[in-house]
């Protein structure tokens, strides 16, 4: 389930990958940044296009996905 507001999958941008809407921001970076330890602050003044929404979005995408993915393991 993608975060429609703000998450886009498109074959023809980051090699669909998911992204924040309008960006060429993916997912992965975002999560990359926290996993670092950095902050929704540092994050944002790194890519000031961002806002607490967007990276809030890609933490739920995440966890969407990983729920899935499991949910499809079980079945």
């Amino acid at each position: 389930m993608i975060d429609e507001e703000r998450i886009a999958i498109d074959p023809e941008i980051c090699h669909g990958k998911p992204r924040i809407k309008g960006t060429r921001i993916m997912i992965s970076l975002i999560l990359e940044w926290l996993e670092a330890g950095k902050s929704f602050e540092e994050i944002i003044e790194a890519y000031p296009q961002l806002t607490r929404h967007d990276i809030s979005a890609a933490i739920r995408y995440a966890r969407r996905y990983i729920e899935e993915e499991r949910s499809a393991k079980i079945s």
